[in-house]
């Protein structure tokens, strides 16, 4: 992934905040000798410096993980596509602004452990509900569900490597930006909105 200077995160403050808000992202893995990495879309939950999930045991990841363990958590949102009109302000051309995409992205590179062992997939499974749902009365998933757990894996990742972009008009001055912040606003779909609030965030983190 490519990131300007100007697109660069603040700090493990930001994009940690950010991986927990989404909470979803695309596991890849490329194992050994294949054409093209499996990649699947799944839930998961940031607990310190790894990264927990489960899967069903099926999973065609599972065995490219055995391949090869390292893996790539990739985790995108809060995106907003930006007219060209919107980047131009004051007396500037409209007919010559320059479209583009606001969005963050957040990629989490490391070492995944499968685990098959019922006992150790139920602490993950609880530790995935504890944040997902937290303070919701559940079973315990290793009396309750048993047998369920051997049908499913765990994987925790340990965190090598993050690479955070935020991708919010960093390249141009405070009025532009405040400019598409207004222009996010009036079309307020939810994607608009969350663009809206990043770009805020970073200029008031950044200053003038």
């Amino acid at each position: 992934m490519y990131i300007a200077e100007v697109d660069r995160g603040f700090g493990e403050d930001e994009w940690r905040e950010f991986v927990t808000s989404q909470g979803f992202g695309h596991l890849v893995a490329a194992g050994r000798g294949r054409e093209v990495p499996v990649v699947v879309p799944t839930q998961f939950v940031l607990d310190g410096d790894e990264a927990i999930l489960h899967l069903v045991g099926k999973n065609p990841i599972l065995e490219a993980i055995e391949e090869q363990p390292r893996v790539l958590m990739s985790v995108a949102g809060d995106w907003a596509f930006i007219p060209s009109s919107w980047k131009a302000i004051d007396e500037e051309d409209p007919l010559l602004g320059i479209p583009t995409t606001y969005y963050a992205a957040v990629q989490l590179e490391g070492r995944a452990t499968t685990v098959s062992d019922p006992g150790a997939v139920a602490a993950v499974l609880r530790r995935q509900l504890a944040a997902l749902q937290p303070g919701l009365e559940v079973a315990d998933p290793l009396t309750a569900h048993e047998a369920q757990l051997h049908t499913i894996r765990a994987i925790r990742i340990v965190i090598e490597e993050v690479r955070a972009k935020f991708k919010y008009g960093g390249n141009v001055d405070i009025e532009h930006r405040e400019a598409i912040i207004a222009g996010l606003e009036r079309r307020g779909r939810p994607g608009d909105l969350a663009a809206a609030r990043q770009t805020r965030r970073r200029i008031d983190a950044s200053g003038p």
